[in-house]
């Protein structure tokens, strides 16, 4: 089923993307929530069919997660919003892809730019002041990556361990605070990924989810590991404008996901590679509570 709303703020979004043609869009700030590389966002992929498109915010550069391949993307958020879109009355042609980094967010949903974001998008009371969230469809949590044969268990025995650090991270800097481990800081996660390929340093820490989809790419087969022993509760939920009235049915179709075995499909697709298995005592999640 279509709504007003979006059909609104699809037109928004046309509207924008002919203006933004006369100078680009700022760049987004680095975050523990993926690459970190600030690129502008880009629209992919024309809504097609009836002319009635969806526009939807992903991420561009997380592997397993929301990653931009030529004109097709992939991953997890990727794939729960297809399903979503689907049960809302979208074919997939009509979906029109949206880069949208972590900083840039909230911008994009107030402006009319996208319809909904599927980013890795914690849920919290600061971004509800401007948006609303459908969901959560996914609880994440902190964790560590290490090698495959690392005896590191957690946080508190890393002893001389050396951490990454992506510049503006918060999560490497909450372990370094609170468990004393040693930083070394990079731009981004994917130089993580080669400084400990190369045995530069120990470990990485960001969401579970994000860590496994890096974990399962191709490059790095059965190298790395997820600790799997979560520090924090990273909601992820649906960003949606303040003004949406999808928000409940959203949460109706999220339930449902779970309920059919969808979700389990899509996570175990998307981030099976890197053994990754949700943490059961968070997964499923409840949707609602966080409309309006």
């Amino acid at each position: 089923m279509r709504n007003t709303t979006f059909r609104l703020a699809a037109a928004a979004s046309v509207a924008a993307l002919v203006l933004s043609a006369c100078g680009g869009d700022g760049e987004g700030e680095t975050t523990d929530e993926g690459d970190g590389n600030g690129a502008a966002t880009e629209d992919t992929g024309a809504a097609e069919g009836d002319g009635e498109g969806i526009t939807i915010g992903i991420k561009f550069d997380q592997p397993g997660l929301g990653l931009m391949e030529g004109e097709t993307p992939t991953g997890m958020d990727v794939d729960v919003a297809k399903a979503v879109a689907e049960e809302l009355g979208y074919s997939e042609d009509q979906i029109t892809w949206r880069e949208s980094p972590s900083g840039q967010r909230e911008d994009l949903l107030e402006s009319g730019q996208v319809d909904m974001i599927f980013a890795t998008y914690s849920i919290t009371d600061e971004r509800k002041q401007r948006v609303q969230f459908a969901g959560p469809y996914f609880v994440a949590g902190q964790d560590l990556l290490v090698p495959s044969d690392s005896d590191i268990s957690g946080p508190d025995d890393m002893g001389d361990a050396i951490l990454c650090s992506v510049t503006g991270s918060t999560s490497a800097a909450r372990v370094n605070e609170e468990y004393g481990v040693a930083l070394q800081e990079y731009g981004t996660y994917s130089e993580c990924m080669e400084a400990m390929s190369s045995g530069v340093i120990t470990a990485m820490t960001t969401d579970d989810t994000i860590l496994a989809g890096f974990a399962a790419q191709e490059d790095y087969a059965g190298e790395f590991k997820v600790v799997g022993n979560t520090f924090s509760e990273e909601l992820y939920g649906v960003g949606l404008p303040k003004e949406s009235e999808q928000c409940e049915e959203i949460n109706e179709i999220i339930a449902g996901l779970w309920e059919d075995g969808t979700m389990d499909q899509i996570v175990e697709d998307n981030l099976g590679a890197a053994d990754y298995t949700p943490n059961a005592e968070l997964n499923p999640p409840e949707p609602g509570g966080h409309c309006g």
